[in-house]
């Protein structure tokens, strides 16, 4: 039947009333899988983050317990598969992946989600995500979406991917690519840095596909780990200022909401510490935080900064994020949040004694809290982050004092943001002054760091994101 369309009344042949007619309405689909493919819609439309967005949509639409679960494993498990599903799905539609409209393309990754690595009834699966798109695409590209899910449910995952992967021992990054959803010049960029053999690459790209734990850290002097952990936090592993929230809203939480704590990535908070715990020579004043949106690491820093009788200059060039380093400092007025650019210093050389220059790069290195960026990246990405890169860190190195340290943190492991850079910068003019100091001796008790003299987190090993830090001291 036609969408809106009304049915006539069906006659007796003797001029008595028929049945009467009824108006056509179109399936509600349920609330979950709604949720899911609007988020989904607002990552293709508008390149929102749904790690973002999804809190938002659920607090709006009043979703709790069950649904808000399944909303928020049909989002971020579809987003995480999605390389993996649409190699499927091209074996199952009856024209190239491509030229499917999005809309019903993202109905189908998320039957397909539901289908292949959840605990969902293939009939459920199918029948409800058909419901689905009845409601938002309408009747007859909902049997186009029947069609293709019941071929999608004739094989498991294993079995599929057997079919669409090549074998490993022909095409190893193609291989990796397909089981693993990650786009084939991120598995290459990975494996480089990470090196070694097949079983280590594999163990960071899985890593990558698992939900990452929500930590926060405990600000010191303002809030403590027996506050969390009265709150339902367990310890952290690595970081003492890091406790491990198994569930819930950390917005619950009186000190996250207060902001006397944080939700910060385990590996954020070590960078930030291992900037903290170097030896400075003489009395310090004053800090520089060069790139400090959203402000997680300048909250940290900050607090550490009030406790030693320090001031931090926090800089943000965008204002919107500006005003989330205030809400992450704010409470101390002697330390300050600019709007300004970093590689335009408007601050006397050679003043502070600490900087820290956590530039923006790929962000290769948080795929598991943020699996679209791995479609949206491309290489070309990385050569264009590159100039911009430099000229943060050459920055850096000329605002801290003799004596003085910095850090120049990413959130990738890609060779070209971070060793490179380093290399490149410390061969100018502007880095004969500095030497590269071990950052391992600053995080104690961290294993599996590498050979130094930097050093490199990863998922796999160190359950944070892949970070990298390097420490450099003006002589």
């Amino acid at each position: 039947m036609t969408p809106g369309r009304t049915p006539q009344s069906s006659g007796n042949g003797g001029g008595g009333r028929g049945k009467a007619a009824r108006t056509y309405r179109r399936p509600k689909p349920d609330a979950a899988r709604r949720a899911a493919f609007d988020v989904l819609r607002l990552v293709d439309e508008r390149d929102a983050y749904a790690n973002l967005v999804l809190p938002g949509l659920l607090r709006d639409r009043r979703m709790t317990g069950r649904d808000a679960a399944l909303a928020t494993e049909l989002v971020h498990g579809t987003l995480r598969r999605q390389g993996t599903y649409d190699a499927i799905l091209d074996r199952c539609v009856d024209r190239p992946i491509g030229e499917v409209d999005p809309p019903v393309l993202d109905v189908l990754c998320l039957g397909a989600h539901q289908l292949l690595s959840t605990r969902i009834p293939t009939h459920a699966a199918v029948s409800a995500t058909v419901e689905l798109a009845r409601g938002v695409l309408g009747d007859g590209r909902a049997k186009f979406v029947n069609a293709v899910l019941r071929k999608v449910a004739a094989r498991d995952l294993e079995a599929w991917i057997t079919e669409v992967a090549p074998p490993f021992e022909d095409d190893p990054e193609g291989h990796l690519s397909i089981v693993h959803s990650h786009p084939r010049w991120v598995v290459e960029a990975l494996w480089d840095a990470l090196g070694g053999k097949r079983d280590g690459i594999e163990a960071m790209l899985a890593a990558d596909n698992e939900p990452p734990a929500v930590t926060l850290v405990a600000r010191p002097g303002r809030s403590t780990l027996d506050e969390l952990y009265e709150a339902g936090a367990v310890p952290g592993r690595w970081s003492p200022l890091a406790a491990v929230l198994p569930e819930g809203d950390p917005g619950a939480i009186a000190a996250v909401r207060d902001g006397r704590a944080g939700v910060q990535d385990e590996g954020s908070q070590l960078v930030a510490q291992a900037l903290a715990n170097v030896p400075v020579a003489a009395d310090e004043t004053r800090w520089l935080d060069l790139c400090a949106g959203p402000g997680g690491k300048a909250g940290l820093l900050a607090a550490i900064a009030t406790q030693r009788d320090v001031a931090l200059l926090a800089v943000e060039r965008r204002h919107h994020r500006a005003r989330l380093v205030r809400n992450a400092i704010g409470w101390n007025t002697r330390h300050q949040v600019v709007t300004a650019d970093g590689t335009k210093p408007a601050w006397e050389p050679e003043t502070f004694d600490r900087v820290i220059a956590d530039v923006p790069c790929s962000g290769l290195g948080a795929l598991r809290r943020r699996p679209e960026s791995r479609w949206r990246r491309r290489p070309e990405d990385i050569a264009e982050l590159g100039p911009l890169q430099r000229q943060l860190l050459t920055s850096a190195l000329g605002a801290v004092r003799p004596g003085g340290v910095v850090a120049y943190v990413t959130c990738s492991p890609h060779r070209a943001e971070t060793r490179a850079v380093v290399d490149d910068v410390l061969a100018t003019k502007a880095g004969e002054a500095f030497d590269l100091i071990d950052a391992r001796e600053y995080l104690p008790g961290v294993t599996d760091l590498g050979d130094g003299p930097d050093l490199q987190l990863w998922p796999h090993l160190h359950g944070t994101d892949a970070m990298y830090l390097a420490l450099l001291r003006r002589r």
